[in-house]
């Protein structure tokens, strides 16, 4: 889908570009940005990391106590690359999805955003807290 002059992917409004396609190498460091949904609900910290050859983002917060994930900034994967990982608590969670897979996450997974990859770019969807 080609970019319109706005930035935007044409025909989409919503969408926010959060960083160059090649800035994410899978089980590499992630980009953190500030996820906003509509009005009535404040900023949060969320990233986008890239895994098995696609984008994904989730909002930065440990399900187990809402601490954010990575330390040091940007790195959410553990040292094999394969789980995100919370530095805090050392809750596991897959990249494809958001589920704990182990640790005090108690089976609550990571809050998933709508992400795709075009133009080169990789996009969030901003949407209201309440649908994610």
């Amino acid at each position: 889908m080609a970019e319109s002059t706005s930035g935007k992917p044409a025909g989409q409004d919503g969408w926010v570009r959060i960083c160059e396609s090649t800035q994410l190498k899978d089980g590499g460091d992630g980009i953190r940005f500030v996820w906003r949904g509509d009005r009535a609900t404040a900023p949060k910290p969320a990233f986008v990391v890239r895994h098995a050859g696609l984008p994904r983002a989730y909002l930065n917060e440990c399900r187990h106590v809402p601490v954010e994930l990575d330390w040091p900034s940007g790195q959410f994967f553990d040292e094999s690359g394969q789980y995100l990982v919370c530095a805090t608590h050392g809750a596991i969670y897959s990249p494809e999805n958001g589920r704990c897979q182990g640790g005090p996450c108690a089976s609550r997974g990571l809050r998933k955003l709508e992400c795709r990859e075009e133009s080169g770019s990789i996009w969030v969807e901003q949407l209201p807290d309440a649908a994610i």
